[in-house]
C-alpha cells in the first residue's frame, strides 16, 4: 500500500526522511484509507462497467451508428450500394438455408426424390417426342 505523499525511495536519506509520514499518525493512517477507499471504490466502478453486458451493447450500436450516418454524409451511394449487397448476402444466406433444412427432413428429401424423378420423366417424354418427330 502506498501513502498518498508518495512512495519512498532507498538512498533519499535523511532529508526525505522528515517529509515522510508517521505510519502511527491518525491523520496519517485516515488518509490512507481515504486514499485507498477511492482507488477502490474505482476498481469498482470499472469492474461494473465491465460486467455491464446490455449496456456495452447499446453504447457499441450507439457508436456504429454513429460511424454509419457520418460515413453516408460523406459517400451516400456508396453506403447505399454497400447496403444492397448486405441485403443480398443475407437474403441469400437465408435463402440457402431454408432450401437445406427442407432437404434435411425426410418428407424435404422425398419431395426433391419426387421432382428429380419429375423431371428426368419430362426429359424422356421430350426426347421421345423429338424422335417421333424425326421418324414422320
Amino acid at each position: 500500500m502506498s501513502t498518498p505523499s508518495g512512495d519512498i525511495r532507498p538512498g533519499d536519506g535523511p532529508a526525505n526522511a522528515a517529509a515522510t509520514p508517521d505510519p502511527t499518525d491518525p491523520d496519517a493512517i485516515r488518509a490512507d484509507i481515504e486514499a485507498t477507499r477511492e482507488q477502490l471504490g474505482r476498481t469498482v466502478d470499472e469492474l461494473s462497467n465491465r460486467l455491464d453486458v446490455p449496456a456495452r451493447a447499446r453504447e457499441r450500436v450507439a457508436r456504429t451508428k454513429d460511424t454509419a450516418v457520418e460515413t453516408y454524409r460523406e459517400s451516400p451511394p456508396a453506403v447505399v450500394g454497400a447496403g444492397a449487397a448486405l441485403a443480398g448476402l443475407v437474403g441469400l444466406v437465408l435463402w440457402r438455408r431454408r432450401r437445406t433444412r427442407r432437404r434435411a427432413t425426410p418428407q424435404g428429401a422425398l419431395r426433391e426424390s419426387r421432382r428429380a424423378t419429375e423431371r428426368a420423366v419430362r426429359k424422356a417424354e421430350k426426347k421421345a417426342h423429338r424422335a417421333a418427330r424425326r421418324k414422320r
